[in-house]
């Protein structure tokens, strides 16, 4: 499933070449999670702003006047952007992924939207079709504001610390492991990644969320940001479907230190990486260096 660094990675592959095309048409395929919301040919016409992230999902605003050449650099600062605006919302869902170019060919049987601008054609390919484009009047009205209203704080954020992800770990039951991928407390933290930032900081998995103290929320905090910084130079993870707007794969598997490596040794003590099924994904961990 793309998470936050596939969406990041996608967000900047597309933002110098899309920022300020007008858009020619737009083409559905087959229905999607959750339908576009407005007549296709009501975005004929309309100018595409700066490209920005929440979590998992991409805002593409839609705008009035043209947009300037100087794009800053930030990747998920919605609070930045006119929310009044509308736009776009696009959820990769689980195997979606977009192409950006002026010569993508027919669409395939797995091709569901398709823009057509002045500068290329944007399409979503998605083979299990839980991906979505919604159509929203603005980030602060629903459709966006309903999708957007439980999503936690972005762990690249100054404002992710160890006191916000201890503050949310309290009276906890789950796993550390389920509350991270839950996505209230910190967004975007997905299952490869918190296998990875978990074995980073010597945590179990299956350790209930309630028992992370503050010292060990410090160490957490560190290697998620340290993990997902990691991917997003990597440019993401490609197990099977994701690839940038210009068709390509991400290489954060090939570093996984424990992901993907269950009966293998670990990389720091050879003791085998263990998996085990929590919440139904796949979770791997070195009985050793990681603790309850």
């Amino acid at each position: 499933m793309p998470e936050l660094p596939e969406v990041e990675v996608t967000r900047a592959s597309l933002a110098p070449r899309i920022t300020g095309a007008r858009i020619l048409a737009a083409r559905l395929g087959k229905p999607l999670r959750w339908p576009l919301g407005v007549d296709p040919q009501m975005l004929r016409g309309q100018r595409l702003g700066l490209p920005a992230r929440r979590g998992k999902y991409l805002w593409l605003p839609l705008v009035d006047a043209v947009v300037p050449d100087r794009l800053p650099p930030s990747s998920a600062d919605l609070a930045a952007l006119d929310v009044t605006t509308s736009g776009l919302l696009v959820h990769l869902g689980m195997s979606g992924s977009l192409r950006f170019g002026s010569d993508l060919g027919l669409p395939g049987s797995h091709d569901h939207f398709e823009l057509d601008t002045d500068r290329g054609s944007l399409r979503l390919t998605d083979p299990r079709r839980f991906g979505a484009v919604v159509w929203s009047p603005g980030l602060h009205l629903a459709p966006a504001s309903r999708l957007l209203a439980n999503l936690g704080v972005e762990p690249l954020d100054a404002a992710f610390s160890a006191s916000v992800l201890h503050e949310g770990l309290k009276g906890r039951s789950v796993s550390i492991k389920q509350a991270l991928l839950a996505g209230d407390v910190v967004v975007g933290v997905g299952n490869i990644y918190c296998s990875e930032a978990l074995f980073e900081a010597g945590i179990d998995p299956r350790t209930p969320a309630r028992r992370i103290g503050r010292p060990r929320c410090e160490r957490l905090v560190l290697a998620i940001q340290s993990t997902l910084r990691r991917a997003l130079a990597a440019g993401g993870s490609t197990l099977r479907d994701f690839r940038d707007t210009h068709g390509m794969g991400g290489e954060f598997q090939l570093q996984a230190r424990v992901y993907g490596r269950g009966g293998e040794p670990c990389l720091i003590c050879a003791q085998p990486v263990r998996r085990v099924v929590q919440g139904q994904r796949a979770t791997y961990f070195c009985g050793h260096c990681q603790r309850p």
